[in-house]
């Protein structure tokens, strides 16, 4: 049986873990060039209008974000915090390594493992239960206010806006923001289970 000691490792471990991966999936997205997931269109709109690098870009609207939490009545736990950091330095640490994408076939390369990383990132450190992103909370905060409210609509309502607003600033829209749609759910749907810690693990 692991000891709670030994839980609480695994946990942290995973959160960082998934975190960094999750930095390094929008940065081969990025590198791509072949469009990007709403929330980084978003992001990278707004690098380009302000002239600041990416990460500092994610990490800015991060901690905004974070702040709606105040009124929805949301609480952040460590992963919430660490992912508003973590994902900031981690992206802007990947474009900084990582080789140009010359051509077709290796920009799609970088696209598909950065939706691939993605999600198994995305399985990394919401299993790790310490705590959800930022922008999930937001929605999770919005919909609790009203339980009626549809979930899927307003992430899509919120996906939507973000994309709409980072497009007009010049983020990057193209086909790869169209395979993150379609995929990104069941990506999720099969990673966060195989990565999420067992509750009797860490009681």
């Amino acid at each position: 049986m692991i000891t709670p000691g030994k839980a609480t490792l695994r946990r942290y471990g995973q959160l960082l873990g998934g975190l960094v991966l999750y930095g390094l999936s929008m940065a081969l997205m990025i590198e791509s060039s072949l469009g990007l997931d709403p929330w980084d269109v978003f992001h990278q709109g707004l690098a380009e209008a302000t002239g600041l690098r990416f990460g500092w870009i994610v990490i800015i609207t991060g901690a905004a974000v974070l702040l709606l939490w105040i009124p929805l009545r949301q609480r952040p736990g460590v992963g919430t915090v660490s992912n508003v950091v973590v994902i900031g330095l981690a992206v802007d640490g990947a474009l900084a390594l990582l080789p140009a994408a010359q051509g077709l076939p290796a920009r799609v390369a970088f696209l598909t493992a950065g939706i691939l990383l993605n999600g198994a990132a995305t399985g990394l450190y919401i299993g790790a239960r310490l705590g959800p992103g930022p922008r999930d909370g937001l929605m999770t905060g919005w919909v609790a206010l009203k339980p009626g409210r549809s979930i899927r609509r307003t992430r899509t309502a919120i996906e939507v806006t973000v994309l709409a607003i980072g497009w007009l600033l010049g983020g990057t829209v193209g086909i790869g923001t169209v395979a993150y749609a379609v995929t990104i759910g069941p990506l999720a749907h099969a990673f966060i289970p195989l990565f999420t810690v067992p509750a009797p693990e860490y009681v």
